[in-house]
């Protein structure tokens, strides 16, 4: 079922773990995160960026796809289709589209202005019951030409924004998108509880989840991360099963050339991931 994500990770926080957001890029990765949730029952969070929505030809199909998906599939478990580092007009289009979250990034803005924009956007998608995520303190690496410096956040920042009533907050603490190299420091754990003591409790949400330490993820989750991200980990499974799957020639045996066949393997490949995210999360069977 479609909702908001707001009770999942209030309920997420309070239990000590955290539900997943992975990003969907076409059919088959919605479908194979879909079945995987269903399966694990666990809660879920469809997460779409601006180019990946622009690349399914617009929010609008996206949403329709989604939720005649869950009908089609017969999912029970909670599912939240989620705008991801969302521009402020993007977040307006997510809300018109029927999506049922969304995030707006407005930590490349200065202060006043991040607050100035969430605060808008905060009262149009409450009173429609759509759930918001704003972001302090700018993730590193790159995500669909959203590219970030790797800022800690700064925990007064933190609770301005959290204060305007919004329901998860995504505060950069040495996390980046996509791969994590060799000389990366790790997550800073001071500033995530620094940020965790001024926003009082709030969800905390954990972006570049792909390629962080077991043992990192599990002490986020224990200072409040309630929402983590993972995007590249499945495009890598994926890109990983087919290349075995063509590079066995597989695509020419029959008609191992058929999309639904040349698909399959890295359709696997996801659902693996996502089932293994889930675990390490503490999301299974809590839905």
């Amino acid at each position: 079922m479609l909702v908001n994500a707001t009770e999942m990770l209030k309920k997420a926080k309070a239990e000590g773990y955290a539900v997943g957001q992975f990003n969907i890029n076409n059919l088959e990765w919605t479908k194979a995160v879909l079945l995987t949730a269903e399966e694990c029952k666990s809660p879920v969070i469809l997460g779409v960026s601006e180019g990946a929505g622009k690349y399914m030809t617009g929010y609008t199909t996206v949403a329709a796809m989604v939720k005649a998906m869950i009908e089609e599939l017969s999912i029970t478990v909670p599912v939240a289709l989620h705008l991801d580092h969302g521009s402020y007009e993007g977040a307006k289009k997510c809300i018109d589209a029927g999506f049922s979250s969304i995030m707006f990034d407005g930590s490349h803005y200065p202060i006043e202005e991040n607050v100035a924009k969430t605060k808008e956007l905060v009262e149009l998608a409450h009173s429609l019951g759509i759930s918001v995520e704003a972001e302090v303190g700018s993730i590193g690496g790159e995500e669909d030409g959203v590219i970030g410096k790797g800022e800690v956040a700064d925990a007064n920042e933190c609770k301005m924004i959290a204060d305007l009533g919004i329901d998860f907050l995504a505060a950069g603490i040495g996390n980046i998108h996509g791969k994590y190299p060799a000389n990366w420091q790790g997550l800073d754990f001071e500033a995530l509880e620094a940020i965790k003591n001024a926003t009082e409790g709030m969800p905390l949400v954990l972006h570049g989840g792909t390629g962080i330490p077991a043992d990192m993820i599990k002490k986020a989750i224990s200072l409040g991360v309630a929402k983590i991200n993972v995007n590249t980990e499945c495009q890598l499974s994926f890109a990983a099963a087919t290349r075995e799957y063509i590079e066995a020639g597989k695509d020419q045996q029959g008609k191992g050339y058929d999309p639904r066949k040349l698909l399959l393997p890295g359709f696997e490949a996801i659902k693996a991931t996502v089932k293994e995210k889930m675990e390490l999360f503490g999301s299974v069977n809590k839905a």
